[in-house]
């Protein structure tokens, strides 16, 4: 009965923001609403989970999106998404030009959310296309592979923040392991899938590369450049690594320990990392700097409605005992707990569309277990980031960017973007699989 309501539920979910096109926050209070009438819930407990479970998620990540985002907002407002590209390119080369779009998706979904980013580097890929002959599809793939890959796996992103925060996973180590398997399960859904695929599936395109390629990387001076976009990216990311580390290594109460825990500190380190952008690319403003803080504002409100009530939407779910009894159905057949999650997590992202809601909803719903079964907390987490990577369809707003900016059919968006994604998210899963065979060995590591 349990699972006929959580089917049920997950059934009006889908109707609700695909068919009358309802926001995703309402959508989920009200499905969470009726989950609960129906399991049987008392209505003091109904409403004191829906409370707490938005409660806790913007208490552990709240702050940490918004600053995630402002940080985003100057770095687009300032160039920075084209100066990474333009890097990339000149140090890789136009030749293995697929290759640097997708490790600058990978960068850049960091802080930019991935709407704005592929509609920003798209032209620079059909530009690419024409010089070099390279059919669309390898750039198209590319870049939008390692932009989702960077938006469902890489901290600060509101997606894997909202995973690491539920399923208790030292960010430090999250980060770490983030990163490891995010360029890898790009390259090989992004770039790997898109050559082998592009004469089967792109003939038209294809049979036109030329040998010699003459095309310049613009640079301008009004504009961030790459090196300093990207080592703003990653200075936040750094200090929560030397957070982490200097807690295993250090003394938390001596004077040193205790600084290093403070800049670490997840909520610490995307502040000081904000007041460093803010100085640094004050020379790249061209409005004053209050005016793009109250538009990442306005962007974040939307954001932290929407996890919070994913957050919501999941502690209904065990409130009432079906994450339960889902994850002790899926142990009876003897799936680990990791590709439980990357499956549970698919299923919803196919269901419903958005990303962001199916991590927040799965980790909700896997992270009781994690300790009961004695499983690694980064480990699982990582594999439901994975889950949310492919299997975008036409109820996700990001199937319809890439079908329009790259002009697109819908067979062709499907076989380039949501094959893609989904081989991506396989091959993370495939290297946190690999990972979790050294959990004993190396324990503290995980």
């Amino acid at each position: 009965m349990l699972m006929i309501v959580f089917l049920l539920g997950i059934a009006l979910l889908m109707l609700l923001i695909i068919k009358f096109k309802i926001n995703p926050f309402l959508a989920l209070i009200f499905t969470a609403i009726i989950i609960g009438f129906g399991a049987g819930l008392p209505v003091s407990k109904m409403v004191g989970s829906i409370a707490s479970g938005f409660g806790g998620t913007m208490g552990g990540i709240g702050i940490v999106i918004a600053l995630g985002i402002i940080l985003g907002q100057l770095l687009y407002e300032t160039g920075g998404t084209e100066g990474i590209a333009s890097l990339a390119l000149k140090k890789i080369g136009v030749k293995n030009s697929p290759v640097a779009l997708c490790i600058t998706g990978v960068i850049v979904a960091i802080p930019v959310y991935f709407d704005a980013a592929f509609v920003i580097l798209v032209n620079l890929a059909k530009q690419l296309s024409e010089k070099t002959g390279i059919p669309l599809v390898r750039y198209v793939t590319a870049l939008g592979v390692g932009l989702i890959i960077g938006h469902c796996v890489i901290i600060p992103t509101p997606g894997p923040m909202a995973v690491a925060g539920a399923v208790e996973a030292p960010m430090g180590s999250f980060v770490l392991y983030s990163l490891i398997i995010c360029v890898p399960a790009a390259l090989v859904g992004g770039v790997l899938y898109s050559k082998l695929t592009a004469q089967s599936f792109f003939p038209e395109q294809c049979g036109h590369e030329k040998e010699n390629i003459d095309f310049d990387v613009e640079d301008s001076k009004d504009r961030c450049p790459g090196s300093l976009a990207i080592a703003l990216i990653l200075f936040p990311i750094t200090l929560i690594l030397i957070g982490t580390i200097a807690g295993a290594l250090l003394d938390k109460e001596s004077a040193i320990g205790a600084a290093c825990a403070f800049i670490g500190d997840k909520n610490i380190a995307l502040f000081i990392g904000v007041v460093a952008a803010l100085f640094m690319l004050r020379p790249y403003f061209k409005r004053p700097s209050e005016e793009m803080i109250t538009e990442a504002g306005a962007q974040a409100g939307m954001v932290l409605l929407i996890t919070g009530a994913g957050g919501s939407f999941g502690a209904i779910i065990n409130a009432t005992g079906i994450g339960d009894y889902i994850v002790s159905t899926m142990q009876d057949f003897n799936v680990p707990l990791m590709i439980l999650g990357f499956i549970l997590c698919q299923i919803l992202r196919a269901a419903q569309g958005s990303a962001t809601v199916a991590l927040v909803t799965t980790a909700a719903i896997v992270a009781p277990s994690i300790s009961a079964v004695g499983a690694s907390p980064v480990l699982v987490g990582l594999a439901i980031c994975c889950g949310a990577v492919g299997l975008s369809l036409p109820n996700d707003s990001g199937f319809w960017v890439v079908n329009r900016f790259s002009g697109f059919t819908f067979p062709q968006t499907m076989k380039a973007w949501t094959l893609g994604g989904f081989i991506a998210g396989l091959t993370g899963l495939v290297i946190v699989l690999i990972l979790s065979m050294f959990q004993n060995v190396l324990p503290g590591m995980f």
